[in-house]
């Protein structure tokens, strides 16, 4: 009886650790997504002073969750994101907005596609 209850707790720790990372997640990638808004409508206001500045946020943002999301995360992905990061700083320096707006696109569905793949469900689990 006492292994089964052991068993049963351990298995409630890892559900309950799992739907906490899922929302921690979904959490910070939306908030990647907002920082990426911000830049595209600067952008497109041609606002390139402060679509700088809101890169500098969004730069700041990700340094606040590459810490942890390499743990749930594929390195791949990250680093990915990391290089779209980086082109993204240097379209808007250069003030291309084609490209600009292009890469912000592409880093914006590479965050939005994380908590999707990663959420428990059926779809994932098979």
């Amino acid at each position: 009886m006492r292994q089964v209850a052991v068993s049963v707790v351990i298995l409630g720790l890892i559900c309950g650790l799992g739907c906490w990372t899922n929302k921690m997640l979904q959490e910070s990638a939306q908030n990647l997504v907002f920082h990426i808004n911000l830049v595209v409508d600067e952008i497109k206001a041609e606002r390139w002073s402060e679509a700088e500045n809101h890169i500098g946020e969004l730069e700041e943002a990700w340094k606040r969750y590459v810490g942890w999301w390499p743990i749930i995360l594929n390195h791949q992905e990250i680093d990915n994101i990391e290089f779209s990061l980086a082109r993204c700083r240097e379209y808007v320096t250069s003030r291309s907005k084609p490209l600009s707006l292009g890469q912000l696109s592409e880093l914006k569905r590479m965050v939005e596609h994380i908590p999707a793949k990663e959420a428990v469900t059926w779809k994932n689990i098979l």
